[in-house]
């Protein structure tokens, strides 16, 4: 009983450090996006600037310009961290994310013919047929994964999504071959970025965000026991299919969001959720709190990476992450076993 007693003791103390941390890196990066750009505002004006009503140019510039990029990136960030996270716990694929079950490219294509055929030129427009694409995506994965003996399993969902992935994808290339003015413009909001957005963009996300968020963690002890399997999942009494759905509803819902708001940044629903359980366990009431804190520190940091890399210029936030995604897929690949 002692040892047990210990271990419990060294696990509580081990995620209470953790998110600590978390909490200091997500507020430094915080700092950092508001500091840090084209034009280097000092801490001291920054902080000046949000909570003293400073005035002056680079006051202005933190408050109108960098203040609702970095909330934005906060929102994007958690929200697909949180979307990952489910998905993988609802697949019980470590490789499982909004890209790969064609989740972000539902919202994708539903904002190309948006582009290409009704006429639709701003970000507070692509909002409502990023969240369609979303959903209508999801659907069909489920749809077709439920199908036949053993209904929607993991490896079912895993191709389902692939698929429909590859469907989507190929819808949207053929509608920008034939539009070229849609290409200019998708091209913009399909590589993933932050800049350009403002806060009008976060009046209209917020609101979806928090059902997702609602959505996802009312599942947490549904995905611990649904890691263990089916059957162990129903002999603790779970509904599987209805943590299933409440958690794909919820994983829907944010990616939605994010993608509407900053394009499909890629990787960081894949990355995020696993080192979310390297550092606090299994726990998914613990995964998921951790994922949201780390979600977005993974998006900012990349976002002021990309705003100094190649000066004058800007390296899109969803290009940066790709590169630090990429070397991650490629070591999970050779590890093999990763905790699901």
């Amino acid at each position: 009983m002692v040892p047990m007693t210990a271990a419990l003791r060294s696990l509580r103390a081990r995620r209470t450090l953790a998110t600590s941390a978390a909490v200091v890196a997500l507020l430094l990066a915080v700092l950092l996006s508001l500091a840090v750009g084209a034009r280097a505002i000092a801490p001291g004006t920054v902080l000046d600037a949000l909570l003293h009503g400073a005035t002056g140019d680079d006051a202005e510039v933190v408050r109108q310009l960098r203040l609702p990029r970095t909330v934005i990136g906060l929102i994007v960030g958690a929200s697909l961290a949180l979307a990952g996270t489910a998905l993988q716990g609802i697949t019980r694929n470590p490789i499982a994310d909004p890209g790969i079950l064609g989740i972000s490219q539902g919202s994708a294509v539903a904002v190309v013919l948006a582009i290409a055929f009704l006429g639709v030129h701003s970000l507070s427009g692509y909002v409502w047929f990023a969240f369609l694409g979303a959903a209508l995506a999801s659907v069909a994965v489920y749809a077709i994964a439920s199908r036949g003996r053993g209904g929607a399993t993991p490896v079912k969902l895993a191709l389902g999504g692939a698929a429909v992935n590859a469907l989507l994808l190929s819808v949207t290339t053929g509608v920008l071959t034939t539009k070229a003015a849609a290409l200019d413009e998708f091209r913009f909001w399909q590589i993933g970025s932050l800049d350009g957005r403002d806060a009008a963009t976060i009046g209209q996300i917020w609101p979806f965000v928090l059902v997702g968020l609602a959505l996802v963690l009312s599942v947490a002890r549904g995905l611990d026991a649904l890691a263990l399997g089916e059957d162990v999942a129903r002999g603790l009494g779970q509904k599987v299919a209805t943590v299933r759905i409440v958690g794909g509803l919820g994983a829907t819902v944010l990616t939605g969001a994010a993608v509407a708001a900053a394009g499909p940044i890629a990787f960081v629903g894949l990355a995020v959720p696993h080192l979310a359980r390297a550092v606090v366990g299994s726990d998914h009431r613990w995964v998921l709190p951790m994922a949201a804190l780390l979600g977005p520190v993974m998006v900012l940091v990349a976002d002021v990476a990309g705003r100094i890399v190649l000066p004058p210029g800007e390296v899109p936030a969803g290009v940066m992450t790709a590169l630090i995604g990429v070397p991650f897929l490629v070591t999970l690949v050779r590890r093999k076993a990763v905790p699901a």
